[in-house]
């Protein structure tokens, strides 16, 4: 597993910093408050009042380092009702949050006492800020002055890393984890996070080699052997994966990404009901909401695979239900983002219309900030564009189009702009202009296994099967942890790539 963090309805080009991106050296400053000491060390400083309260967040951190995340918040929430004006704590216990109401609770409540904190903390707050706000200038701008300020502080460099691998610079990523290693060579969670970087950039021997030194170095935790087991997934190596998820659930059996790898190694075995049962035990389980919502979402994933869009569906309504308990509206958006996007693969275009224009009434009728209202917006004209795409309304297509195109471009989000060229491409695609599509297409997201099928489909449509049937061999091997836009052409990308070999 990569990350513990909730699904937001936001368009961020940012992954989750750290819950910890601070340090642990202390010192007492003049007016009482316990800081790092950031003059001897060149760490971030931690500011809080309380020396019991920065112990807490210490053993937080650690646990959260190791994407415990549930394990951790009892330690952040015990170091805020001991100190409740920390900032840091607040931030952290924000990315460990298992829905996305109380990241967005906590993560405001760091923002307000972003002025208690020291430079560096303030730094970390509003980088994060900005990421979920999707102002991914702002958020990188934060980061240069956070890494400029402490360059021997792996944590910075490890936030830097993390921003420009979800900005999909693999290059800039990989050199900023290797810093953090040089820096802090028992520093676990970076070479997780360098394991992924490598697997993205096709390096499986890289990938490996670091996640073996990350299983050297804390043996006795789930997660290393779950992010292995990821990589042999993405290998097609289903079995083996299968035993290192397992493994990874003979050390704590209520590591949720475990099962939810299982069910995707044994759905792309064509298990889907060995798939729903193991989603079922993660369901009974749950310790949490997000930990059910993560089952429920994965349920709808399996149905999907296999065309059963109406159990996808009822998935999803089960999923939007527990948010709607607890009046999480980010959580219930994304929900029905979702719906909409399985309706509109039924097609039930005008129903999928109405998901979407819920989901962007709950998002402005919120008070969430201005910057996720914005982008719910712009999010919208995306949507109605890819619908009006399906219909064939390309004039219609065109207007929402350009009106996404010119709300991003202002953004300056680099993962925005590519969701520009999808859609540029994908009326080009029905336009059948091949050329245009695939220029624009080899510019959109290709962590979207639909644009790498969309590729082939103009390649085919230019008659060059050679190049389909080695961009359909790409999209139907994508072997990703359960997502719809995968479960929404893998059997077609694979059916079609066979009748194209040779």
């Amino acid at each position: 597993m990569r990350f513990n963090r909730t699904s937001l309805i936001v368009w961020t080009a940012s992954l989750a910093l750290s819950a910890g991106v601070l340090t642990a050296c202390n010192t007492t400053s003049a007016n009482g408050t316990s800081a790092t000491a950031s003059a001897d060390s060149g760490k971030i400083p931690l500011t809080t009042k309380s020396e019991e309260a920065r112990k807490e967040f210490l053993q937080g951190q650690d646990l959260a380092d190791r994407l415990q995340g549930q394990e951790s918040l009892q330690h952040f929430d015990k170091a805020l009702a001991l100190d409740p004006e920390f900032a840091s704590a607040e931030l952290a216990r924000a990315n460990v949050s298992p829905t996305a109401k109380e990241f967005f609770d906590h993560l405001k409540n760091a923002v307000n006492l972003e002025d208690k904190a020291s430079t560096g903390e303030k730094l970390v707050i509003q980088a994060n800020e900005a990421g979920t706000n999707g102002d991914a200038a702002k958020q990188k701008e934060y980061l240069d002055k956070l890494v400029a300020a402490y360059p021997n502080d792996e944590r910075a460099h490890f936030a830097v890393g993390n921003y420009a691998f979800g900005q999909q610079d693999l290059g800039e990523a990989i050199e900023q984890f290797t810093k953090t290693a040089e820096l802090a060579p028992n520093f676990s969670p970076v070479y997780n996070i360098l394991g992924y970087a490598y697997r993205q950039q096709g390096n499986f021997a890289g990938a490996e080699q670091s996640f073996r030194k990350y299983i050297e170095l804390i043996p006795n935790d789930p997660n290393p052997y779950d992010s292995y087991a990821e990589l042999l997934l993405k290998e097609g190596k289903f079995d083996e994966s299968i035993a290192q998820y397992r493994k990874a659930l003979s050390v704590d059996p209520h590591f949720a990404a475990s099962h939810f790898g299982i069910s995707a190694d044994l759905m792309y075995l064509g298990k889907g009901q060995a798939a729903n049962a193991e989603l079922q035990s993660l369901a009974d389980q749950a310790r949490n909401d997000g930990e059910l919502r993560t089952a429920l979402f994965g349920m709808a994933v399996v149905a999907s695979d296999s065309g059963k869009f109406a159990q996808a569906l009822q998935a999803m309504d089960k999923e939007f239900a527990v948010a709607q308990k607890k009046n999480d509206v980010a959580s219930m958006a994304a929900d029905l983002q979702a719906k909409g996007n399985i309706l509109a693969e039924v097609p039930k275009y005008d129903e999928a219309k109405q998901q979407f224009d819920r989901s962007l009434e709950l998002i402005q009728g919120s008070n969430l900030s201005q910057e996720i209202k914005d982008n719910a917006t712009r999010l919208h004209h995306f949507n109605l564009a890819a619908l009006a795409i399906g219909g064939r309304d390309l004039a219609g297509a065109k207007s929402h189009a350009e009106e996404f195109r010119q709300s991003a471009e202002l953004t300056k989000n680099p993962v925005q702009i590519r969701f520009v060229h999808e859609l540029a491409g994908r009326i080009a695609l029905g336009e059948k202009d091949y050329d245009k599509a695939i220029a624009e297409l080899q510019q959109a997201n290709h962590l979207d296994p639909r644009n790498l099928y969309r590729i082939a489909l103009a390649y085919q449509g230019k008659g060059n099967s050679t190049e389909a049937h080695d961009w359909l061999t790409q999209a139907a091997a994508f072997n990703s942890l359960p997502q719809l836009p995968y479960a929404f052409i893998r059997v077609k990308a694979q059916k079609m790539a066979a009748s194209t070999k040779g």
